[in-house]
């Protein structure tokens, strides 16, 4: 016989089960896993080739009860040497834009949709993209932000499913399964586009009244 149970006063109903005769049961599996659990699962990962090639893979860090959660697309060079997200050239941009919407980098939650780089930095494939997303989805389950800031159209296309581009979507607030999802532009995209940083500073002072609403 075989029972599902919940990690609710778990010690107290195995013993009332074990004194029945029952000696088999199953976790449900949404109660039982965490951040942490969920982080071994996705280093032994080999869903796609990308397992290949990676040094390391780039899971997330930060808060793991952030209001804000930022998310990405696929980690880079210096990530993938680090095992960090946005920890290169654009991650200080990213920090900066964070301390702009009066957060910190430890007050949020950063992550990429990828968890391990592609090669030579080129865009995430969709083969990988659906190998990979349901790690996210399971990583806003779990940290459940308040708000999401999606940085670049793929991390945005892959929430929503939908295929935007970052110039018509960036700044316009949507709902993600009843979560406050705010676009912007990738920091990446704004080292090589300066004159977009303006339009990142408007979607960070975004950020800031709503969480403030």
């Amino acid at each position: 016989m075989v029972f599902s149970i919940t990690k609710h006063n778990i010690r107290g109903f195995l013993l009332a089960l074990k004194g029945m005769g029952i000696e088999s049961y199953v976790v449900n599996s949404e109660d039982s896993m965490t951040l942490s659990s969920l982080q071994r699962d996705v280093k032994g990962c080999i869903k796609c080739n990308l397992a290949k090639t990676r040094r390391n893979i780039v899971f997330g860090e930060g808060s793991n009860n952030a209001k804000v959660m930022f998310i990405g697309e696929a980690p880079g060079e210096e990530e993938d040497i680090h095992g960090r997200p946005f920890v290169g050239r654009a991650g200080k941009l990213l920090d900066t834009l964070i301390e702009h919407s009066g957060l910190k980098r430890e007050d949020v939650y950063i992550c990429n949709v990828l968890k391990c780089r592609p090669p030579n930095n080129r865009d995430p494939e969709q083969s990988e993209i659906l190998s990979c997303k349901d790690y996210l989805f399971s990583q806003i389950m779990l940290v459940k932000p308040k708000i999401i800031c999606t940085l670049g159209r793929h991390a945005y296309n892959t929430l929503m499913n939908v295929d935007e581009r970052i110039t018509r979507i960036r700044g316009v607030v949507k709902s993600y399964k009843g979560t406050m999802l705010l676009p912007t532009y990738h920091p990446s995209f704004l080292l090589r586009n300066q004159d977009k940083i303006k339009e990142a500073w408007e979607d960070m002072e975004r950020l800031k009244q709503l969480l403030k609403g």
